[in-house]
């Protein structure tokens, strides 16, 4: 058995409490373990933690813009490359037209975010339409395939070797957040029955990170039935009602959706902002020392940043200081904002996020330079 060492105390012009009370002119700078699960210690900084004045080293918090995509890949195993480890890979897919073949991700249970568009998915289950703001959880080894109704983009989130789960919401009860019987499942409809046929289809299969092609003389989403208590789900971000409180900003951790295996997937949506005279109204600056933080920002106005629009992810590496920028910071200050708007995409993962081609190309270089109290004008993607 083995414990955390347990020494809670306070020292020197400090809060009694965490997020609150600051004293005046100083900074809180929360040092957590294990996410903010773990033990933590708040430290009262003269300055800010994110006043560097350059930054040096390959390591640093990096943005990149999906914006500054241009291709249309043949399918979702050709999405381009974001960031990976070895229990998640993150993907970005454009799609414009029906596939032409069937996909199956036989290396872990796969999670699609609806950035834009709308149209159907279908699969061995059945059919479901999809929409803006959707999530759809496709578990390992599902076959399926995407018709478009207009043009689509999503951000797919792979647990790789391992399978989603739902958070454990203690003390708040199963219901929080969102209940699960909002989950919508696929159905055998009319609309399914109408894409039978006898036609040939490839069913393109990824596994240890290539990819097979299966060819049958029908279409093998043939199901007439099924029972049972796996099959893809979909829930939207309007479905989630966020725990919030006017009193104390809660940590990131309080908006987890999505369970993988050494990591999580949050969802920011609207909310209040805390009212009380005494809570900080921004988050909080941190480091989260045992986890990488992958942001993609869907929509609204990012209260937390500057020089950041929708279809921009953040990436901050474990062991760095992050937290708002000086005018976010500022504007918190003076609480003159009474709730948020933004909607994004969190992945915290316990092991290091390797940066792929794909964002690598996309990559806005200034980013790192941003918390100067004069940021750097511009926001380009490289070329």
């Amino acid at each position: 058995m083995r414990n955390w060492i347990n020494i809670p105390r306070v020292e020197g012009r400090a809060s009694r409490q965490a997020h609150a009370d600051l004293p005046d002119g100083t900074f809180e700078h929360e040092i957590g373990r294990e996410g903010f699960f773990g033990p933590a210690a708040h430290i009262h900084h003269a300055h800010a933690p994110t006043g560097w004045v350059r930054f040096e080293g390959p390591i640093r918090p990096r943005a990149f813009d999906t914006t500054k995509f241009d291709a249309v890949p043949a399918g979702p195993w050709s999405a381009e490359a974001l960031v990976g480890n070895r229990r998640c890979a993150v993907r970005f897919w454009r799609i414009d037209a029906p596939m032409d073949h069937l996909a199956r991700n036989a290396d872990g249970d796969e999670l699609l975010f609806i950035h834009d568009g709308a149209g159907h998915l279908f699969c061995d289950f059945g059919h479901m339409t999809y929409a803006e703001g959707d999530y759809i959880l496709l578990p390992r080894g599902t076959m399926w395939r995407l018709v478009p109704e207009a043009p689509t983009r999503v951000l797919m989130i792979e647990a790789t070797d391992s399978a989603y789960k739902l958070p454990d919401k203690g003390i708040v009860g199963p219901h929080a957040i969102f209940d699960p019987a909002i989950l919508a499942v696929p159905v055998i409809d009319e609309a399914f029955d109408d894409q039978r046929s006898e036609t040939e289809t490839r069913v393109a299969v990824k596994r240890f990170g290539e990819v097979s092609t299966m060819v049958f003389p029908y279409n093998p989403l043939d199901a007439v039935g099924w029972h049972g208590d796996l099959a893809p789900v979909k829930v939207n971000w309007r479905d989630i009602r966020p725990l919030m409180s006017h009193r104390y900003h809660l940590p990131p951790s309080a908006h987890t959706t999505f369970v993988g295996e050494r990591f999580v997937v949050c969802t920011f949506v609207p909310r209040p902002i805390e009212s009380d005279p005494g809570a900080l109204k921004v988050p909080f600056f941190h480091s989260n020392v045992d986890y990488d933080e992958f942001i993609f920002y869907h929509r609204g106005s990012f209260f937390s940043r500057d020089n950041i629009h929708p279809g921009m992810i953040s990436l901050h590496p474990a062991g760095f200081a992050h937290g708002p920028h000086p005018k976010a910071f500022a504007i918190g200050q003076k609480a003159a904002r009474k709730e948020t708007d933004e909607v994004a995409v969190m992945i915290d993962t316990r092991d290091p996020l390797e940066v792929q081609a794909g964002a690598a190309s996309v990559e806005w270089t200034g980013y790192v330079d941003s918390w100067r109290t004069q940021p750097a004008a511009t926001n380009e993607a490289a070329e």
